[in-house]
């Protein structure tokens, strides 16, 4: 798999799609214990990435924000990394 391997950036689109959802939806859509478990999940298995694989992920997720036309979503994606623990600082 190279850097310009299109499926990193198209994966992290539906990972922050799925995340995006799990906060966004109500308690009658799913059980809010439910969602915080997946979310904890994914935290999970992205911070057991090698470093240098996080340090892709963070780049990519900067990368889809910078391209990203809607506000909202737009701040969503700047501060995934930090609320799933793969920056310490939420400006990093």
């Amino acid at each position: 798999m190279t850097d310009r391997d299109p499926l990193v950036p198209a994966l992290t689109g539906v990972l922050v799609d799925v995340a995006w959802w799990l906060e966004s939806c109500g308690d009658e859509e799913v059980d809010p214990d439910s969602a915080v478990k997946a979310m904890e999940s994914v935290g999970g298995a992205l911070l057991r990435l090698p470093s240098g694989q996080r340090e892709r992920l963070v780049q990519v997720l900067a990368d889809l924000a910078a391209a990203e036309e809607d506000p909202v979503q737009r701040d969503f994606l700047k501060s995934f990394p930090f609320a799933i623990g793969l920056v310490e600082d939420e400006d990093s």
